[in-house]
């Protein structure tokens, strides 16, 4: 699979991140120099967080029979010891359908196990990256 971005340069520092024929908006904030018209690279991580825990938790509801009918996730990012290499993500979900405790117990140990919670926490990830000049 491969990710494109590209320079919106409509915006002073916005680009546009194109996956399976998706666009999603990225920008710096203000205070960075952008103008915030896009989620930052940080809103991003912890975003794909809180989406892996909601799909893989309804993913997994179906799979079972378990009576969820909705699902929201809060992350609430906690960056101010970022620089000293913690970095805090709580994940809040909420779930309605008529769930027992059992599997509300359940459906909270699945959403810990999503797979990007292990990429984020139990897989090393190797990053390369190269540099090409292209004439504009």
């Amino acid at each position: 699979m491969s990710i494109q971005i590209t320079r919106d340069r409509s915006a002073a520092m916005r680009h546009i991140i194109h996956i399976n024929g998706q666009a999603i908006a990225a920008d710096a904030t203000l205070a960075e120099g952008g103008e915030g018209s896009g989620a930052s690279p940080h809103d991003l991580y912890d975003a794909a967080l809180g989406a892996c825990k909601a799909l893989t938790v309804l993913w997994y509801a179906q799979k079972r029979n378990i009576p969820v009918e909705d699902i929201g996730v809060t992350v609430t990012r906690d960056d101010s010891g970022e620089r000293a290499g913690i970095y805090r993500l709580d994940t809040q979900l909420t779930v309605s359908g008529a769930l027992s405790e059992e599997q509300t117990a359940e459906l909270l140990r699945v959403a810990r196990k999503c797979p990007v919670h292990k990429l984020m926490t139990e897989v090393k990830t190797e990053i390369t990256t190269s540099l090409s000049l292209s004439s504009r």
